[in-house]
């Protein structure tokens, strides 16, 4: 049996396609069955995320096409289509590509860590609809043991690149203690909710979300205990803002000049953090202009941006070490196990052979035949039928002339000789001698 890894993500395929290929909550019970019951197929589990579709199976040799078409079969795609931005990998390199997506090498942000948990529910998923074996059990769990190891020993989500933690690290130049800061900041969209999730973590005193509806403003306020308020209330809640971080789509900006002056005089000139994300702007640049603002926009976040990226860089580095080793030992122990299961059904055989040739010698001592000969032909037949199949294999491989088979057969059937034969010395028989003394 094969491990197989079959997917697409935002290298391979644009949004449209991996919208198309997306499995919702609702569906992945019924696909995770589906996908078990393909012949072909004997495990299963399917991560999907805004990014990235992909099936891990243990299959036989035609279980990549199996895979493929049933993909485009749920989803109504035709195969010629999933095939041209599908990837797969097998065995080693699928097991190294699972690791690298678990610790966010393979992700579009450099190390994020969300992956991870979405990798810890696709795997709880297919534990519940029994989609899992011993083969992607073992698989996972040495995959997370990985990453939790390039999180200890690399910083590989030390350093985030968002645009969102870029402009809450710079605030921190400015602002040594945000436990005396309050911020606003305009807008409620992914970002927005980004950078006020990190201005809370980082302890900041007050939170003030505004929004052209309020409703919108209190879904990221609300649970970081933070205000909510229309963008009608922005000039009251300014001239208290220690820190400002705009990011919305409007077409004209929101915070003008005046308005910042009016503000300035209010906080009787107190300085004042300004960050703007948006584009088309959100603040007017001539805001930059005043004294006492200190105005940013997403240009002169990149430069945060790219140092984080050059850390992270050299921990993916590392993490890639760590990765390989970790392939090299789950490939290590498979090997023990494919042994292990080898010598157990070897030993049934034997054990087999043994229990055959011992109940057929009960028989004839239950008929009364002779003890002895009864031994004597179990320890013949026992011989025989233990030496039957290697001996036939033996042959096969000579007359087709397999080198390799005959090569590890004295390995596999011979007792090892020692280091160092000596040939035993030679009795000497002594005879007793009568003559008296």
């Amino acid at each position: 049996m094969t491990l197989l890894a079959l997917g697409i993500n935002h290298r391979t395929a644009s949004v449209a396609v991996r919208e198309q290929v997306a499995f919702t909550p609702t569906q992945l019970e019924t696909a995770l069955a589906e996908l078990r019951n393909l012949p072909q197929i004997s495990e299963a589990a399917v991560l999907s995320t805004c990014n990235r579709t992909e099936l891990y199976c243990v299959t036989d040799a035609a279980g990549e096409q199996a895979v493929l078409n049933w993909l485009g079969r749920f989803h109504n795609l035709h195969v010629d289509e999933l095939t041209r931005c599908a990837y797969h990998y097998l065995d080693n390199d699928a097991a190294r590509h699972l690791m690298r997506v678990a610790v966010g090498l393979d992700s579009m942000v450099l190390g994020e860590p969300q992956i991870l948990g979405q990798l810890k529910d696709a795997y709880q998923q297919a534990r519940q609809s029994k989609g899992l074996g011993g083969e992607l059990e073992r698989l996972f769990q040495h995959t997370f043991a990985v990453a939790k190891q390039v999180r200890t020993e690399t910083g590989i989500g030390k350093n985030p690149v968002s645009v969102a933690y870029a402009a809450v690290s710079m605030a921190s130049r400015i602002f040594d203690d945000f436990s005396r800061s309050r911020a606003l900041l305009i807008g409620a969209g992914e970002t927005i909710e980004l950078v006020a999730r990190h201005l809370h973590e980082a302890g900041v005193r007050e939170l003030t979300v505004a929004n052209r509806t309020r409703e919108r403003a209190e879904l990221v306020a609300g649970p970081l205990g933070g205000t909510a308020i229309t963008l009608q209330e922005i000039p009251d809640a300014l001239e208290k803002a220690d820190i400002v971080i705009s990011s919305t789509a409007s077409p004209l900006p929101i915070l003008g000049k005046g308005m910042v002056e009016r503000a300035l005089k209010k906080r009787r000139h107190r300085p004042v953090f300004m960050v703007d994300i948006a584009v088309p702007r959100d603040i007017e640049p001539e805001v930059g202009e005043l004294a006492d603002v200190f105005l940013y926009t997403v240009d002169d976040l990149e430069e945060v941006i790219q140092e984080n990226r050059r850390h992270r860089q050299v921990a993916a580095d590392q993490a890639e070490s760590l990765i390989e080793h970790g392939v090299g030992s789950w490939q290590h122990e498979r090997r023990i196990r494919n042994g292990g299961e080898l010598i157990r059904d070897y030993r049934q055989h034997g054990e087999a052979l043994r229990d055959l040739s011992r109940d057929q010698a009960l028989e004839r001592l239950a008929r009364g035949e002779d003890p002895a000969k009864v031994i004597e032909r179990l320890a013949h037949q026992l011989t025989n039928r233990l030496l039957h199949q290697p001996t036939q294999a033996i042959r096969d491989a000579a007359s087709e002339e397999h080198h390799d088979l005959l090569n590890a057969a004295p390995r596999l059937l011979l007792p090892a000789k020692p280091a160092f034969e000596t040939t035993p010395a030679p009795k000497v028989n002594r005879q007793k001698d009568d003559t008296p003394a």
